[in-house]
């Protein structure tokens, strides 16, 4: 395992680094400073919770003036990962001299407008914060000369990607651009071929999405039964560890949150429709221990980097295998261990066994150590649907001599109709 000294950081950097424990590099680490270092553009691909913080920005420290503009633009998805990203680049940077801000909304921009004025040299910024201060003249990036897109994937499934090209319409064309992902869709390679200049590319884990460090579980039980399960995990968590656990919708976040309060657990959320001054409050009870549980919605969670969650209970199952992956990597952060409890209700099975098939780490399923029956029903409503609305125009079809299909592939009943868009979960 290579030391930070050997991949030719400032010795400044490297004592700030060691003040915090850090003593080793992580292999996403290793490969991608050097590069960085040397001026090339790269494309990191790594699990979260594996020091990719630090891989983009001990270099980008390393290569900066201290003193002068803004030369580095850090482009992330959220506020949360904003703020969290900040804090380390200001650890990092500790005796260097460099100054860093987070540019993120619901925060007023007239502090924003204040500290930038005091002088920065790195930014780090949402996209639509970031779009509002370029309009208004305060952020100029005629000097950036290295930018980070991170969680890139996460960005796109947010619809930022025409905001980052407008924003990236207004740097220097000579600049650095690095962009980091947990996954690689089409989208993301097009825009890097679009943006970037012969990119280096660190894709570790790229052929098994594991994470060894967690252990990994799941109990096969019916909708209604899930909040009484919930509740025992919660008990028999290890002393000490705090618990994330994850849900659906924001409206399920609040009730399931009440429920657990009444219970006598210390319970927090973090969701959308929560503004900015509440979110940071929620945060702060959460990582200074004040609340021990906290109750998200997987965007509001992005970014969250506790080191005392040990345990991730994934109360709804995601329709998206990556979405389980980048849930239970808020556990385990930087080597560490952690647990992964899965509460999968009969007709969401069909999601979850996905999710088993994107692993070659066992899963283990809870139900015959803890003796619960696993219900009967293993296909999906969804499928049951489907197969009897197949069977329905089968018999419309024999009826009235065949329908044609629309363009958009949406389904004739007595001349209506319908399309699976008018449907959409809320």
């Amino acid at each position: 395992m290579v030391s930070f000294e050997e991949l030719g950081l400032n010795m400044s950097i490297v004592r700030a680094i060691k003040e915090i424990g850090m003593d080793n590099t992580f292999p996403i680490q290793e490969y991608c400073i050097p590069l960085i270092l040397k001026g090339k553009d790269v494309i990191g691909q790594a699990h979260t919770g594996t020091g990719k913080t630090a891989a983009f920005s001990l270099p980008l420290i390393n290569r900066i003036r201290s003193k002068g503009p803004i030369q580095a633009l850090i482009i992330v998805p959220t506020r949360e990962l904003a703020m969290q990203v900040t804090t380390e680049i200001k650890k990092f940077s500790k005796y260097m001299g460099t100054r860093c801000l987070a540019i993120y909304g619901g925060q007023s921009i007239n502090i924003q407008k204040d500290q930038l004025r005091r002088g920065v040299q790195i930014i780090v910024a949402t996209p639509g914060r970031l779009i509002d201060h370029l309009k208004h003249g305060t952020i100029q990036l005629e000097d950036v000369n290295y930018v980070i897109l991170d969680e890139a994937d996460r960005m796109l499934d947010m619809g930022f990607i025409d905001d980052i090209k407008f924003i990236l319409f207004y740097v220097n064309e000579k600049r650095q651009t690095c962009l980091f992902s947990a996954t690689m869709p089409v989208e993301i390679l097009r825009l890097s071929r679009e943006y970037m200049k012969d990119p280096q590319q660190i894709r570790l884990n790229e052929e098994e999405i594991s994470l060894e460090t967690i252990d990994q579980s799941y109990l096969i039980v019916e909708e209604r039964e899930k909040f009484k399960h919930l509740c025992n995990f919660i008990k028999n968590r290890q002393e000490g560890q705090q618990t994330i656990v994850f849900v659906a919708t924001k409206q399920r976040t609040q009730r399931i949150a009440d429920d657990l309060n009444k219970q006598g657990f210390r319970v927090i959320t973090i969701h959308g429709d929560l503004s900015q001054r509440q979110r940071d409050y929620s945060m702060h009870r959460f990582k200074n221990g004040s609340e021990d549980i906290l109750v998200a919605t997987d965007i509001a969670a992005r970014g969250i980097d506790v080191p005392a969650v040990g345990n991730i209970i994934n109360y709804d199952i995601p329709e998206d295998p990556l979405i389980y992956f980048h849930r239970i990597g808020r556990t385990a952060r930087a080597g560490g261990s952690g647990k992964a409890i899965s509460l999968v209700s009969s007709s969401r099975y069909e999601d979850f066994s996905r999710i088993l098939k994107r692993t070659e780490l066992p899963i283990k399923r809870l139900n015959d150590e803890i003796g619960i029956e696993v219900p009967t029903l293993y296909v999906s409503r969804n499928r049951v649907n489907r197969q009897r609305s197949f069977e329905y125009n089968n018999q419309n079809r024999r009826r009235f001599g065949g329908i044609n299909r629309g363009i958009n592939r949406g389904r004739y009943h007595y001349g209506r109709q319908y399309n699976h868009s008018q449907y959409k979960r809320g």
